[in-house]
């Protein structure tokens, strides 16, 4: 048993691992965003049993100070925590800089400073760009395509840089693109999703062409934990992905079929990004993370979509669907 802080335990994944973590028998603090309404996000729709086994640490992680109290007597750390809409960085960048690079930043020094024995920073496969060469491994180039992109870049590099000058004990996680319970309709699959079960039968999205590598949650989670229980990953940067690839087309066309035959796709044009920024195809490799853990994924896509579909379904009023959501 360990005692583990999650940042952004409160978000999708972050509270998918949360869960995993109580669940191993670890001692678990979550820490969430602080707000007036005292929400703790989706922990609060934790079983119960779940729930009275974290403990909450309500703060901001731009703040160092709140940072370094969340995470005194704590041995490890999975940093999570991070703005990840890419439309959004867009028009407001400077809350990503702040949150996702400053944000690791006060991680990484407190875990220094606190001697903490594990520190796991959550990266993304957006740090790669469009792919240059399939699949993609933790060697291919780096490429800020969004704002986004360009502070998890930072971040990552900040994170390498206090294994390297300080040998804190850092690892980088970065997951490729992931969906599941919980997620928002900021993400692609549950976009359609929602739309479908709405009823409509024109179903807005951007671009169609460009392929993702889709990790079903409960399968990324178990890749931290796995990557967590590995000495051999101490120092290294690594992949979470299924090696397969999907077009968002070819997703929506599934998905069309699955829930509602008779409805059509329409191009929105405030959804699609500059063309720039667009990453085209995201195929990674997961060669690395099953050597040196032995991870592999459970979940098929399509076993992940009909449980995706389950949740959403019985949680449609978490689901603006007239709306874009950034």
């Amino acid at each position: 048993m360990k005692k583990i802080l999650v940042t952004g335990a409160d978000g999708f994944i972050g509270s998918h691992l949360t869960e995993e973590l109580v669940k191993k028998g670890h001692k678990v603090k979550a820490f969430v965003y602080y707000n007036s309404f005292n929400s703790w996000g989706w922990i609060d729709t934790l079983p119960e049993d779940i729930l009275k086994e974290i403990e909450v640490f309500a703060g901001d992680i731009r703040d160092p100070n709140g940072v370094r109290e969340a995470m005194k007597g704590i041995e490890e750390v999975f940093h999570l925590a991070a703005l990840i809409a890419i439309p959004f960085s867009y028009h407001s960048p400077d809350a990503y800089v702040d949150t996702n690079i400053k944000g690791t930043l006060n991680v990484l020094q407190a875990a220094r400073a606190l001697e903490t024995s594990r520190v796991l920073i959550t990266s993304t496969s957006e740090v790669y760009g469009t792919a240059q060469y399939v699949p993609i491994d933790e060697n291919h180039p780096y490429q800020g395509q969004s704002p986004y992109s360009a502070t998890k870049i930072g971040a990552d590099r900040l994170a390498e840089s206090f294994y390297r000058s300080f040998n804190l004990p850092v690892t980088i996680i970065r997951p490729f693109n992931t969906y599941g319970p919980r997620q928002s309709a900021r993400a692609v699959i549950p976009t359609i999703i929602s739309q479908l079960l709405a009823g409509k039968e024109t179903i807005e999205l951007g671009s169609l062409t460009p392929t993702r590598d889709f990790n079903y949650v409960k399968d990324t989670a178990n890749g931290f934990i796995k990557i967590a229980e590995s000495e051999k990953t101490i120092g290294e940067e690594i992949n979470i992905a299924t090696e397969s690839e999907i077009s968002v087309g070819q997703l929506a066309e599934e998905l069309i079929k699955q829930i509602n035959p008779k409805a059509k796709i329409k191009c929105d044009e405030q959804r699609l990004r500059p063309e720039n920024s667009e990453v085209n195809r995201l195929l990674g490799s997961n060669e690395k993370i099953k050597r040196l853990t032995g991870w592999e994924p459970h979940y098929s896509l399509e076993q992940g979509i009909a449980l995706t579909i389950e949740f959403i379904r019985n949680n449609m009023d978490r689901y603006k669907t007239n709306i874009y959501n950034v």
